[in-house]
């Protein structure tokens, strides 16, 4: 790696992690398409590259939540009881069985696109007529979490860009669910490294993270995620809420985009 793509991985990581890190996304899913398209990570060494970003990323916010007293509670365990086991499966499946990118666009922009204007309409429309909202069950909440932690070990997501959308729009607020997805995707993405890292040892190809680009978007995304936790407790609820809506559709059209060439 030279200096000219370490800076912009560093650029990318700092940019993208203060805009997501407050609806607890740690921006890795905006991340990969950079990688693949502007920094020539091939696949599947995008999928570790990608999860070591979340690795380095991961501490600058959830230290600031952690200062804050945010990340206590029983959400956070049931999210990283979820998705550890589900990474595992995940980084197999991806190394055996999926190793191009087109099935992992079709199941973004088919999940993102409908869940991100489902929650920014439910956003607006509880703004104009205030209901209680009933929040899921422990037991669906660790179902979730392990499905999702599959769809992270295939794709190197981290989680928290589906996990968010669906809790919030499920009834709980952000400011419970940003640091809790954010630890998920911080543990679910150092089981994931390592264990794309055992699985480079037995297998042949790009399967090991690119560890030098990894590292420089990860810095990045170290300062905007301590950046962008700061950040979180000074907007409202319902900005909160319509930022993670129109990430989510923001993610959806990008890979749809993508799909579509």
């Amino acid at each position: 790696m030279d200096w000219p793509t370490g800076l912009l991985g560093f650029a990318a990581g700092l940019l993208i992690s203060v805009a997501t890190a407050p609806v607890g996304v740690s921006g890795a899913v905006f991340l990969l398409p950079v990688q693949v398209s502007v920094l020539g990570v091939p696949s599947p060494a995008v999928t570790p590259t990608n999860l070591l970003y979340n690795v380095v990323a991961g501490p600058g916010a959830l230290l600031r939540h952690h200062r804050a007293g945010t990340l206590r509670g029983p959400l956070t365990r049931l999210l990283v009881l979820g998705t550890v086991p589900g990474v595992v499966v995940g980084a197999v499946i991806r190394v055996f069985a999926v190793p191009g990118p087109s099935v992992f666009r079709l199941l973004i922009a088919v999940l993102l696109l409908p869940l991100g204007g489902w929650l920014c309409l439910r956003t607006l429309r509880r703004a104009s007529r205030p209901a209680p909202a009933r929040e899921p069950s422990s037991r669906a909440v660790t179902r979730l979490a392990m499905a999702v932690g599959v769809a992270g070990g295939i794709y190197g997501i981290g989680g928290g860009s589906l996990l968010g959308p669906i809790l919030v729009g499920r009834g709980m607020p952000v400011a419970k669910v940003a640091p809790a997805a954010l630890a998920a995707t911080f543990v679910t993405s150092v089981v994931g490294a390592g264990t794309y890292a055992l699985l480079s040892l037995t297998t042949t190809g790009d399967i090991a993270p690119y560890w030098s680009l990894g590292l420089a978007c990860g810095l990045g995304g170290l300062c905007g995620g301590y950046l962008g936790a700061r950040l979180q407790p000074r907007l409202p609820e319902m900005a909160l809420r319509l930022l993670l809506g129109v990430l989510a559709l923001g993610v959806g059209g990008l890979y749809a985009v993508q799909l579509l060439r």
